[in-house]
């Protein structure tokens, strides 16, 4: 059975674009694969610490060395990992904030980002260890940014998946949406017509 991992990271629960492309993409998915597992992980209801002392401890240390503080951290991060791995379609709603995506969407990846299960090092550099996976990126951003250096969205996250070895990644930017009325219409149907291509 098939399985998408969804990663919520809007701070708005209510009038969320990107929220809203999210359910449209896993209404689309669903229809074409009815028995497929929906996980959802909302990173912003849900977040979890920013990288700290105790989880890069706890990545170091066996388990009888860790401390209570540190095995708590190395679990949450464990948990993390096994939702990543158990995902054949990963789904990433991320807002831009500040030109790139938010802090919470930035602490799961510090959290899934582990040497020798996500990615290990070779003598020919890092090597991505979730091959075979797929990525979709759904982004909702005030301004229009694709293609333009004030993008940091889209290289950041194309360089951290590709990383861990997931290299088929697709974008759907909805862009525009503080840019008047047309401007944010406009730039909805745009999304939601190219969602309506990579679902």
């Amino acid at each position: 059975m098939s399985q998408l991992l969804v990663i919520e990271s809007s701070a708005r629960h209510e009038g969320s674009i990107s929220r809203q492309l999210t359910q449209d993409f896993i209404a689309q998915w669903q229809a074409q694969q009815p028995h497929a597992q929906v996980v959802v992980r909302d990173v912003a209801k849900q977040p979890l610490p920013h990288l700290d002392g105790d989880l890069l401890a706890g990545w170091m240390l066996p388990k009888a060395e860790q401390t209570a503080a540190q095995q708590a951290a190395v679990l949450r991060s464990d948990q993390a990992i096994e939702q990543l791995l158990a995902a054949d379609v990963l789904l990433l709603a991320a807002p831009m904030y500040n030109f790139s995506i938010p802090s919470t969407l930035k602490a799961w990846f510090d959290h899934v980002l582990r040497a020798g299960v996500t990615f290990k090092y070779t003598e020919q550099g890092p090597q991505g260890l979730l091959s075979g996976k797929r990525a979709v990126v759904l982004t909702a951003r005030g301004g229009v940014h694709a293609g333009l250096p004030s993008d940091h969205q889209e290289a950041y996250l194309r360089q951290v998946l590709g990383f861990m070895g997931i290299d088929d990644v697709q974008f759907v930017h909805a862009e525009g949406l503080n840019m008047g009325q047309d401007s944010a219409t406009q730039g909805l149907n745009k999304a939601q017509q190219a969602l309506a291509r990579v679902a």
